[in-house]
């Protein structure tokens, strides 16, 4: 079965950087589109960024957008979020998501089927 393991959270500072990496196995990486959601504490998890199967199209929140950046390394069967100036609001658990089905880049929740375990990202003011 598909299996997402999320990794390279931590506490930063404002301003600060982060990468976070998702590890996937199970099945063949390449065929799907891939997504990053979080969720803050006592909030409902919200869409982060999107990449199609290939890389070459992506999609992000208004609110992480010239931020942060989505990409995937197919040969690895890994995807990555880099994230740049944060700010104290993107305090929340990260995780990476996969669809069930081979298709174009989706942005809701329910359109995902995968999920990892999530990584704690904190940013300190």
């Amino acid at each position: 079965q598909v299996q997402l393991v999320e990794s390279g959270g931590g506490l930063v500072q404002a301003g600060g950087s982060l990468r976070l990496s998702c590890a996937a196995s199970g099945r063949t990486f390449s065929d799907y589109a891939m997504g990053w959601f979080r969720q803050p504490s006592g909030k409902e998890r919200e869409f982060v960024a999107a990449i199609s199967w290939g890389g070459g199209s992506t999609n992000y929140a208004d609110s992480v957008k010239g931020r942060f950046t989505i990409s995937r390394d197919n040969a690895k069967m890994t995807l990555y979020l880099q994230m740049n100036s944060l700010k104290p609001e993107d305090t929340a658990v990260y995780y990476c998501a996969a669809p069930l089905r081979r298709g174009g880049l989706r942005t809701k929740r329910n359109e995902y089927h995968y999920w990892g375990q999530g990584t704690q990202v904190t940013v300190s003011s």
